[in-house]
């Protein structure tokens, strides 16, 4: 993407990534994780907080280029990579590459969708965690989406979860949380509820 372009034009690095992700995701999600191609380099992509992707300091407006980009998404340790099978390229993220936009309760699991369009009902394999930070005590709750990929949950589903919670024993602590596909997630302990 050229910089300070409106529409969103592609660049050519760019167009070719994009189309290698069509390729490789004709039939679903492409398997990255079995892909190790050789590192080129970093691309000047950045993954906002609250989900903007932006190529060389402008956001993508394409929303289809975007959801694209996050089939070739991959994360090794604390870094993220956009891969294909013959080139694997840096990118940095802010915080989870996607953000959990929508909840819904749906035969006693908790669904979510994010911003890329993928959905996934937290489970044993798809855990809910939340973080605190360490001064201000705010929570910052995740869920995680595929692959080692995680969703930042926005604030309005945030409160959602807070609406369904409850509390349970957890570790041998009651903990308050919520209930999802028969497993219970701990959000605060309960002794520190307001």
């Amino acid at each position: 993407m050229s910089k300070g372009s409106p529409d969103g034009n592609v660049s050519a690095a760019s167009d070719a990534l994009a189309d290698a992700a069509r390729k490789a995701g004709a039939r679903g999600l492409p398997p990255v994780d079995k892909w190790d191609p050789p590192y080129r380099g970093e691309m000047d992509l950045v993954i906002r907080r609250d989900g903007t992707w932006i190529h060389e300091g402008t956001p993508i407006q394409r929303t289809k280029l975007v959801r694209l980009f996050s089939t070739i998404l991959k994360r090794e340790g604390d870094d993220y990579f956009l891969v294909t099978p013959v080139e694997k390229l840096g990118i940095k993220v802010e915080d989870a590459p996607f953000v959990a936009v929508d909840v819904a309760e749906v035969d006693g699991g908790l669904h979510f969708t994010t911003n890329v369009g993928d959905t996934v009902c937290a489970d044993a394999d798809h855990p809910i965690r939340v973080t605190r930070d360490p001064d201000t005590s705010e929570p910052s709750p995740y869920v995680l989406i595929r692959r080692n990929l995680e969703a930042l949950i926005d604030r309005k589903s945030f409160y959602r979860l807070v609406d369904m919670g409850e509390t349970a024993t957890h570790e041998g602590e009651e903990w308050f949380g919520v209930h999802s596909a028969g497993v219970f997630f701990p959000i605060i302990p309960a002794a520190e509820l307001p």
